[in-house]
């Protein structure tokens, strides 16, 4: 798991490709919790609640880097 995303997910940061309009977020509910669990999106339906290590290889096979979200914008939270 790269601990950079790790560490951009837990500071609110929401990791985007808005060209394929695909993101990956932590909820403001989820900072803190034991086991916490990103949201995916794409094409703007949720497609799934994701641990962080998964959401992390996701991320990483997607290519997301550190983006806009169209309603939320840079942060999740």
């Amino acid at each position: 798991m790269s601990k950079i995303l790790a560490e951009q997910l837990l500071a609110g940061v929401i990791l985007a490709d808005n060209d394929n309009e695909e993101y990956i977020y932590l909820p403001g509910g989820e900072v803190g919790s034991e086991d916490p669990h990103c949201i995916f999106e794409r094409q703007g339906e949720r497609c799934g609640d994701l641990p962080l290590a998964d959401a992390v290889e996701l991320a990483k096979r997607l290519h997301l880097s550190p983006g806009k979200h169209p309603q939320m914008g840079n942060k999740a939270w």
